[in-house]
C-alpha cells in the first residue's frame, strides 16, 4: 500500500472508532446523506456509485459444483468509502473516494483470499450504471448489457482465480422495506436490493489446477452513511437458496439489544418482510480461528413459514484476514427443506 492510500484509510478508519464498531460504520458522518424510508430505488441507475452516502457495496458470492464433483464457494466484493462528501469539484486527485475490494475462493480443505486497494479519481477503481461494469485494477463484474440479463465475474489472487459467466433468471429483490433496511431501533438503515437468482458456470483455478464449475449466486447491493448503531460490534447474515425454489435473507446485528430482520423470497421474486418474533437463529457450534471463536453452524427457525434447518460449513475455517477480518463461507442446511447458501459474521 503506498504512503498516501494509507493515509487516507486512517483517516476513515481511525483505531478507536474500529474498536467501538465493526470497520467504523457505527461512527456519525456528518455532511453525508442518510438512507430515507420510501426513497424509490431505481434501475439502472442504482446499480451505480452514491457518492453522497458514506460507504457502499457490491458484493457477489456463489456456491459451486465442480465437474470433479466437490464443493466450492467464491466471493467477489467492491467496497466504496467516502473519506467526506463530495465537493463541487470531486473528479481526478480532487476525488476523495477509497475503493477496497476482496475476492475468496473456498474448498473443504483450502479458503484462498485476496485483498486490493485504490484510490478514486484516477481510473483504477469504479463502477458504472449502464452497462454495469464495477471493477478494480483486473478484477471486475461487468453485465453485458443494460439487462443485466448476462454478466461476467473475474479475479485473482495467490493461487486461486475464476472467470465465471452469470445469468439472470428472476428479478431483482428490494429488502427491507421496499429497499429501505432497518439495522437497528435506533433508526441505522441501509437502501438494500439483491439478485438473489444468477445460475453461473465458468471455470475455478486452485494452485494450479482448473476446474470447471457451475451453481448459484446472490448479488447484494447496499448503501448507507451509517449502518450500524454506536453500541453494535457487527452482525451475522445470511443468504439461503432454498429447494423448492425460494430464497431468504436474514441478518442478526449484535448489540446491547440484538436488531433481527430478513425478507423470504419466493421463487417468483415476491417478497414478505420478516419480523423479528418470527425469526430464531440459534448458534449450535464454536470455531477456534486464531485468537477468534465464531459461530459456524446454526439453527435457523421462520416460525410463519415453518422452517426449521440446521447450517453446516463447508470449510468452517473460512476467516476472511483482511483489513476489515470477517468470516464468510459456503454452507448447505438439512431440516425441514435442504439447500445452499453463504453465511457472514463480523466483529468477532
Amino acid at each position: 500500500m503506498n504512503g498516501k492510500l494509507l493515509a487516507l484509510l486512517l483517516a476513515f478508519f481511525p483505531a478507536p472508532a474500529m474498536a467501538q464498531s465493526y470497520g467504523g460504520l457505527g461512527d456519525e458522518a456528518p455532511g453525508f446523506d442518510m438512507p430515507k424510508r420510501g426513497a424509490p430505488i431505481v434501475f439502472p441507475k442504482d446499480h451505480g456509485a452514491h457518492p453522497r452516502f458514506r460507504t457502499e457495496w457490491w458484493y457477489l458470492t456463489a456456491n459451486l459444483h465442480g465437474a470433479d464433483g466437490a464443493a466450492y464457494g467464491m466471493q467477489w466484493t467492491l467496497f466504496r468509502f467516502g473519506l467526506e462528501p463530495p465537493r463541487q469539484q470531486s473528479d481526478g486527485w480532487a476525488d476523495r473516494n477509497v475503493w477496497m475490494a476482496h475476492a475468496a475462493a473456498t474448498s473443504a480443505s483450502e479458503h484462498l483470499f485476496a485483498e486490493t486497494r485504490s484510490r478514486g479519481g484516477i481510473g483504477t477503481a469504479g463502477v458504472e450504471a449502464d452497462p454495469f461494469k464495477a471493477y478494480i485494477d483486473d478484477w471486475s463484474l461487468e453485465a453485458r448489457d443494460a439487462s443485466f440479463d448476462k454478466a461476467r465475474v473475474r479475479a485473482q489472487g495467490p493461487e486461486f482465480s475464476y472467470s465465471l459467466d452469470l445469468t439472470r433468471g428472476g428479478p431483482f429483490v428490494l429488502q427491507g422495506d421496499a429497499g429501505f433496511s432497518q439495522k437497528a431501533e435506533t433508526g441505522q438503515a441501509s437502501h438494500y436490493y439483491s439478485q438473489p437468482f444468477f445460475s453461473v458456470a465458468g471455470t475455478l483455478k486452485l494452485r494450479g489446477r482448473d476446474i470447471a464449475v457451475s451453481g448459484r449466486a446472490w448479488m447484494d447491493r447496499e448503501w448507507s452513511s451509517q449502518t450500524l448503531a454506536p453500541d453494535q460490534k457487527g452482525w451475522d447474515w445470511l443468504s439461503l437458496h432454498l429447494a423448492n425454489g425460494d430464497a431468504l435473507m436474514l441478518f442478526r446485528f449484535r448489540g446491547l439489544r440484538d436488531y433481527v430482520s430478513g425478507n423470504w423470497i419466493s421463487a417468483d421474486g415476491a417478497t414478505s418482510l420478516l419480523s423479528s418474533d418470527d425469526i430464531s437463529l440459534v448458534p449450535l457450534a464454536q470455531t477456534a480461528i486464531g485468537a477468534h471463536s465464531l459461530p459456524t453452524r446454526w439453527r435457523v427457525q421462520v416460525k410463519s413459514r415453518r422452517l426449521d434447518i440446521e447450517t453446516t460449513p463447508l470449510n468452517p475455517k473460512s476467516w476472511m484476514g483482511a483489513s476489515w477480518s470477517y468470516w464468510e463461507g459456503p454452507i448447505s442446511f438439512q431440516g425441514s427443506q435442504a439447500g445452499e447458501g453463504y453465511l457472514e459474521m463480523t466483529g468477532y
